[in-house]
């Protein structure tokens, strides 16, 4: 079973994340900021990262930027979940090494979509 670290700082978000996910048969660990995300990514091995990019602590793409630099989570495909759409902070994402940006509010078939894609 793929294992996913949802971070966002909105319990509601975290909750409709997790059913989905957790709904299409993957295990999920929830984090509530990038420094939550950062400290449970530590040691343990996920398929997937999906972070929200406005939090409190450490924002995602700060999140992103950090998981790359740790050879651990090099070739983990990591997603941006957030209400973010501008050219701009799609561009910063990429930059940090996100493999995608998806705007909320999400369709849950759309996200289970992608999220096959980019898991191998």
């Amino acid at each position: 079973m793929h294992s996913i670290l949802a971070v966002d700082d909105s319990a509601s978000m975290r909750q409709m994340v997790s059913f989905t996910l957790k709904s299409a048969g993957y295990n999920v660990v929830e984090a509530v900021d990038g420094q939550d995300a950062w400290e449970k990514a530590g040691g343990r091995q996920f398929d997937l990262v999906l972070t929200d990019q406005n939090m409190p602590r450490m924002d995602g793409i700060s999140l992103t930027k950090k998981l790359r630099d740790n050879p651990q989570f090099k070739a983990t495909p990591i997603l941006i979940l957030t209400t973010e759409s501008s050219d701009q902070m799609k561009q910063a994402g990429r930059s940090a090494g996100a493999t995608g940006w998806l705007v909320k509010p999400f369709d849950p078939v759309k996200l289970i979509e992608v999220i096959k894609k980019v898991i191998k």
